[in-house]
Order: structure tokens, then sequence, then C-alpha cells
């Protein structure tokens, strides 16, 4: 029984989503071949003390050797060069001129990096960014959605040529694996949730991606975020055995002296910017910018590659139309119910030998004090149900 309650030790922190991911836009083959698994370059060694001046665009580095950074300017995340195999899909797909195909999976901490990347990368430049993330899931909830499953059905018809993935809020508990219940992060529940996130990679490699894990950043509570360091660790091990490579976000969600800040000064300007959301774990929309800035650009310089490769006589980058605006037809109103008749008391008498000119007929009038709202005709019912309409 007590370990059953590892399941739900953390339920009351779920991802439930953050509004700003809401407010954004939203963005909508060949068959490629599988990515080799190779060493990527190491983001750790970026995570000191580099930055650019206030208001720069962070420079390119593919050695990973950091910018020096501007007195009193927190680090910002550096833009690596992407240096893993480039996949003959994206090749092949930008020959033929379709867009790159962006996939963000993850539950809803995911739902705010697709929105983040949504804006950085535009679709004038020829990039499809495509929201997969689902709140409330994770590696530890297969009996509820088995996130393999599931997500290779929704690629079968349009795999995706880059993966983005961050999961890992949802799963601080324990893990139900083979009849068995794993206390978070033991030995064996690592080893449970390693093979489902090693078998997740392969599926998406299967279908030609290249593939990103997003690590979580700094979080207020101080229990919590002693989880999320050991969940960051664990994930940042297992990519570098997959040849995945892990963005670190947490060096980016800080102030100076490393604490949880809900502001950090802008970049541009230097003044406070919220960059937290009110729970204290998801980010603003301007913290999902912040800490994918380096990942948005190492995603161009993959990008830049592949085109390279598709050589000069490639069509040029398309334009990726937004999703079409379904604005539902006109509901026309009901027709306004005619005030019932009195009996004609004439009715049953002979008609006069000369049928008389019909006079025009009675303009119809509101109905008496009182009348039930839905007699009224629809002009009047809003008039008719507010709560002074009886002392007019």
């Amino acid at each position: 029984m007590k370990s059953a309650l590892f399941l739900f030790d953390r339920t009351a922190v779920l991802f439930l989503g953050v509004a700003a991911g809401a407010a954004i836009g939203y963005a909508f083959g060949v068959r490629q071949q599988v990515e080799v698994p190779v060493a990527a370059p190491s983001e750790l060694a970026a995570v000191g003390p580099e930055g650019v001046a206030p208001g720069a665009t962070p420079a390119t580095v593919p050695d990973g050797k950091p910018a020096p950074v501007v007195p009193g300017q927190l680090p910002q995340p550096p833009v690596v060069a992407e240096t893993r195999p480039i996949q003959p899909g994206i090749v092949n797909a930008i020959a033929a001129g379709r867009p790159v195909r962006v996939g963000v999976f993850g539950d809803s901490f995911g739902d705010g990096i697709w929105s983040a990347l949504y804006n950085q990368l535009s679709r004038k430049a020829g990039y499809q960014v495509i929201k997969y993330s689902q709140q409330a899931t994770g590696f530890t909830r297969y009996k509820t959605l088995n996130l393999e499953q599931h997500d290779r059905a929704r690629l079968a018809d349009a795999p995706v040529d880059i993966a983005v993935i961050s999961f890992g809020a949802n799963d601080m508990m324990g893990v139900a694996d083979g009849g068995h219940v794993y206390a978070l992060l033991t030995p064996n529940w690592k080893a449970a949730i390693a093979r489902r996130v090693t078998s997740y990679v392969a599926m998406l490699r299967s279908q030609g991606a290249i593939v990103y894990w997003v690590g979580l950043p700094k979080m207020r509570e101080a229990a919590y975020d002693a989880d999320v360091v050991r969940m960051n660790a664990f994930y940042r091990d297992l990519m570098g055995k997959l040849g995945v490579a892990f963005i670190e976000t947490a060096p980016y969600s800080v102030d100076a002296e490393g604490r949880y800040a809900a502001y950090l000064p802008d970049p541009a300007t230097g003044k406070p910017q919220l960059m937290r959301a009110n729970d204290g774990i998801h980010m603003s929309m301007n913290g999902y910018i912040r800490i994918t800035r380096g990942l948005a650009g190492r995603i161009r310089s993959y990008v830049d590659k592949a085109r390279g490769q598709a050589g000069e006589g490639a069509p040029p980058p398309p334009t990726v139309a937004p999703a079409p605006l379904v604005v539902p037809p006109p509901v026309k109103p009901a027709p306004a119910p005619r005030p019932p008749r009195m009996e004609d008391p004439l009715a049953n008498l002979p008609e006069p030998p000369k049928a008389a000119k019909a006079p025009p007929p009675e303009p119809a009038m509101a109905p008496a004090k009182g009348a039930p709202a839905d007699l009224l005709p629809p002009e009047m019912r809003d008039e008719a149900t507010r709560p002074d309409a009886d002392r007019r």
C-alpha cells in the first residue's frame, strides 16, 4: 500500500497548462532513414558564464565555447551549431518544396515550448511547427495513455523532420511496471522509464526525425526543485547514451545568484520582465522564448545544412499558410412567436356579398409586464431578462 502511494505523491503539482500558450495562433512525406546515434556536442559546457550584450543576438558557437559575458548580464542560451548527421528525408522534403515539420511532444510544459518555437521558427522561412503535446501526460502514466502507441498513430500519415520532447514534470511519482510499483528515481524506476523513453525515441527516429530533449527549469518550491534537478540529471545521462541533444533550461531561468526568480531582466532593455507563471512551475511566454532561444538557433543551423545538401537548385523555402479560420455559418434568429389571437366571434357568420379589402395588420405590441421571456421577440429578450427589467 505504501509503495502504491508513490503513484500519486506529486499529483498536486500536475502541469495543467499555461494560458500564454493558448493565446498564440495555431499553425499547421517521405519515409526517412533512421538517425544515426552519435555523440552530440555537450551543452553543459555552455552553462557557465556565457552571455551576450543587451539587445544582441546570441552568437553561434560551433565549438561549443561560451561567448564573453557583459558585466551584470545574465547568461543567454548559446546557439550551438548542429553537428549530427543530416537525415535524407529532410533533404528530400526541402528539394521537393515541402516545409520542414517540427513536432513538439510533451505535457503542458511542452505546450509552452511549442508556443515559443512557433514564434521563433517563421512560416515564411519554411517551418511548420506542430503541437503534439498534451496536458497531464508522461512516461509514468502508460495505463492512462501509452505515449509511444498514441504518437506513432498520429505520425503515421505525416512524419516530422525534427522532434522536440519535453516530459518529466508529471512524472514526479512512482511507476507501475510488470506488476510492481517502483518509487521515484530508484534504480528500478529508472530502468522502467529508460525502456519506455528509449523505445519512444526510436519510434521518432524510425520516421526520420532528429531528436531534441528539453530539460526542466528551476522550480519555486524547494522540495519539488530538488526532484527536478535529479530528473534532469537522469534524462541528461540517458540522452547522452542515446545520442540525443539535451537542451539545458535551468541555468537560464534563475537570477544572478542562481535563485528562482519570477522576473528577470529583458536582454534588450535590462528592465524586469515576467518570466514565470503564478504556479511557480510553468514559464510565461517571454520565459519560454528565453529558454528555447538556443534550441531555435540550433534547429536553424540543422535546416540550413540540409538546405545546403539539397543544392542550389532546390526551391526557396515555402511559406506555410496558417491554419484556416473556420467560421461557423451565421445562425438565423428564430422567428418571433406571434401573440395568441382571441377567437373571432364572427368567424361562423356568412361572408358579405362583396369581400371588403382586408385592413393592414396591426403592429405587434410588447407583451404585458411579467410575460415569459421565451414569448418575447428576440430584440426584447435581453431587456426582459435583466435583473432590473421589472423596475422600468
